[in-house]
């Protein structure tokens, strides 16, 4: 049983972190930054670019020279080595990043998620339930933003715990680069080789005027589960294919013209989950048919900047097209269906089409006043289709009219189609958006921010004619509106460079939705209503002997009001969504960098997270009808920690470079009301790269070096995701420089 902590003992342990940190600057490392101490990042997700260690809150940004070193392919490769994340991983298009424990499930949030996904500063996740969360492949990154904390000032909905922005290069009229990549691997349990085949290629085509760059890639990821029923092995093959192209035109010195678009698709031939039984530790999986699911994202955007003398003008414009297909065999629950011998399956097609516009002034120049204001418009239109189908339910359905009310199957069961439901919906919101600070008393900034918005969404579900005769039902409640406004405030003392302290407010909201998986379920609630989050923040950066050791620390309380939570009915499985009492969610960030001599520098990322219901979440379904007060949020572990111990001997032939990776997380619950429990490993992964010439690097290495096994997720308790084998493979890289 683990020990609740309240909030007295989290501020009074991080009042000791603080002071051993003070006391032993070399017994941790920061990793906040993840940088050198001599390198200046700068991240724009805080809608103008910004020194990351002068920002009041919470950030981390992963550059792609760290992406480069750890052999980052996708998200479960780097993102975890931040503060305050825990990934759930999953599947493409279904694992999502969860910050600060805000989360209520392990598995896919039913509506919007808690976590907000942009590429740079386009939204890629949807005002609703999230079709496909993408996971932008790392090849030419620039690097990867991570906001804590809720951002819904900035951000709109869907940042209850915080942001994730993906920054891709861009053209770049300065000159022609190039590049490439090749990676080869070889997994335990897989039955092949996986690979990545990756390309980059700069073209100025008026010198210092217009540029295009594009992007091509290729991966497999080669499956480590076996499907016993189906009789393949290493079933869950995942192939990932993309394209980027990006044109910036620069006509004069105050003016640039961008575009940018991407296309990527994930093809997955068997899902990734495992079913648990005897065997503690089991690879296996049993249906009669393979999962498939097929995802792909498709983004265009045109964004331009204007230099106006006391401000800069930013207009961006994007549509975003997603498509998701899977499938799930049903027999896996309900065994084989006995009037045809045949499997039931469960099909989900789904397309969402996102417009989004956004414009603002932001003041230029370092005096004490400094601003931004802004506008945005999203325009969403959804579509699904989810039916169950059993082969040959049709015949026998017209050879037995009797047992289905004299209902002919062109009716209840057309095309072998058991049950089927539409969903679709359009939503709109418009906002104003904003943040004013001023310096006063030369070290004190007090900022302001605030998001001013309105939401009208137009849902529709349709459940149709079905095999079991349940009444079919139109459900149009017609438009709804919702509006509010979003404050953000914080107090900076910065009395030097090297130190800073920072206080911050803040908030984050979703908005209500329809339960679109409880549409066969009568007794099941149709809609759910909105929920948020505000934070409290006290954090403090500073740096040692000349940037020899760095230091983030943050300790925070977040309050989560009419929490939506994703439940599972005991005996289908549906899913349905319910408002909750809400949360407390109390945690210490501690981000550290060593840096001993030029040749090591060492990093460490601990976090301490209490994630617990201030008050009931109802569950028919539940004892006691639903989970009380106290009950620990699902996948939220109380210890996460993330270390790097890095070698760069610049100064010799080849200038080799090592590095070894480690991450740990206690155990925490996988679903409410479930004793199955993720976490509990320890994961190690160790990289090693020279440099052959100037431009070709050659690189190996090994992840999950010791093959630990340890659960991911279990959305229904008895099956979910495992570690990933132990994989070692080798990279080759050249770069035109």
């Amino acid at each position: 049983m683990i020990k609740r902590i309240t909030k007295k003992r989290v501020l009074l342990l991080a009042g000791s972190i603080a002071a051993l940190t003070a006391a032993s600057p070399a017994a941790f490392a920061q990793g906040g930054a993840d940088s050198e101490s001599d390198d200046i990042i700068i991240v724009s997700g805080t809608k103008r670019d910004t020194n990351i260690r002068e920002i009041a809150g919470s950030v981390s940004a992963v550059t792609e020279e760290n992406l480069q070193e750890i052999t980052a392919q996708s998200l479960s490769d780097y993102i975890t080595r931040v503060p305050g994340v825990v990934f759930s991983d999953y599947q493409p298009g279904v694992s999502e990043v969860v910050i600060r424990g805000v989360a209520s499930t392990t598995f896919h949030e039913a509506n919007q998620a808690t976590t907000g996904y942009y590429l740079n500063e386009i939204p890629l996740i949807e005002p609703g339930f999230p079709l496909a969360i993408p996971d932008i492949d790392a090849f030419d990154l620039n690097q990867v933003e991570v906001l804590r904390g809720p951002q819904g000032t900035l951000f709109g909905s869907s940042s209850l715990g915080g942001a994730v922005n993906y920054v891709v290069n861009e053209a770049d009229v300065s000159g022609f680069d190039a590049g490439l990549e090749g990676n080869i691997s070889t997994r335990r349990r897989a039955g092949e080789p996986g690979y990545a085949v990756k390309g980059m290629i700069n073209l100025p085509v008026v010198e210092d005027k217009l540029a295009v760059r594009l992007v091509a890639l290729q991966r497999f990821d080669a499956g480590y589960l076996d499907n016993t029923l189906a009789g393949v092995e290493g079933s869950n093959d995942v192939r990932v294919r993309g394209f980027r192209g990006s044109i910036v035109f620069t006509p004069n010195d105050t003016t640039e013209i961008s575009t940018l678009s991407m296309y990527q698709e994930s093809d997955l031939a068997d899902q990734t989950y495992v079913v648990f039984n005897a065997d503690p530790e089991t690879f296996e999986r049993g249906t009669n048919e393979l999962e498939f699911q097929d995802t792909d994202v498709m983004l265009h955007s045109l964004r331009i900047e204007q230099e106006l003398g006391f401000a800069t003008l930013t207009a961006l414009g994007s549509y975003v097209e997603k498509n998701n297909n899977l499938s799930f065999d049903n027999s896996v629950f309900f065994g084989i269906d006995p009037r045809t011998g045949t499997a039931e399956q469960a099909f989900s097609t789904g397309k969402t089409k996102t417009g989004y516009g956004e414009i603002r002034l932001a003041s230029t120049g370092d005096g004490p006043l400094r601003w931004f204001l802004g506008a945005n418009y999203t325009k969403l239109e959804s579509s699904s289709t989810d039916f169950t189908f059993i082969d040959g339910i049709s015949a026998y359905i017209d050879a037995n009219p009797g047992e289905f009310g004299g209902q002919p199957a062109s009716v209840i069961a057309p095309d072998d189609q058991t049950q089927r439901t539409i969903a679709d919906g359009n939503v709109r919101e418009m906002a104003l958006f904003g943040e004013i600070s001023y310096t006063f008393a030369e070290d004190f900034t007090l900022l302001f921010g605030g998001r001013v918005f309105e939401y009208k969404s137009e849902p529709r579900l349709q459940f149709l004619e079905n095999i079991d005769l349940i009444p079919p039902f139109d459900f149009q409640p017609g438009a709804a509106k919702e509006s509010d406004f979003i404050p953000k405030v914080s107090l900076t003392y910065e009395p030097s460079d090297n130190f800073m302290i920072y206080a911050l407010y803040s908030n984050g909201f979703r908005i209500g939705g329809i339960n679109i998986f409880a549409a066969a379920s009568p007794d099941l609630p149709l809609v759910f209503d909105s929920d948020s989050t505000r934070n409290f923040e006290i954090g403090t950066r500073f740096d040692l002997g000349d940037g020899a050791v760095l230091v983030d620390l943050a300790v925070y309380h977040i309050d989560w009001k009419d929490l939506q939570a994703r439940l599972f009915t005991p005996l289908d499985f549906r899913a349905f969504t319910v408002n909750g009492g809400g949360a407390d969610i109390d945690g210490v960030e501690l981000s550290l960098t060593v840096n001993p001599t030029r040749y090591v520098s060492f990093t460490s990322n601990v976090s301490y997270t209490d994630a617990r219901l201030s008050g009931l979440l109802p569950d028919s379904f539940a004892p006691g009808g639903g989970f009380p007060e106290g009950t620990t949020l699902p996948g939220s572990s109380d210890w996460v920690l993330a270390n790097s111990l890095n070698f760069d001997f610049d100064d010799v032939p080849l200038e080799p470079r090592f590095t070894v990776l480690h991450r740990y997380l206690t155990e925490a619950p996988v679903a409410f009301g479930s004793t199955l429990q993720k976490g509990g490993y320890h994961l190690v992964d160790l990289t090693a790269f020279v440099n052959v010439t100037d431009q070709v690097e050659v690189g190996v290495y090994a992840k999950n070096l010791f093959d630990e096994y340890g659960i991911l997720n279990a959305p229904f308790t008895f099956a979910g995701s495992v570690t990933r084998p132990r994989t070692i493979g080798a990279v080759l890289r050249w770069n035109y420089r």
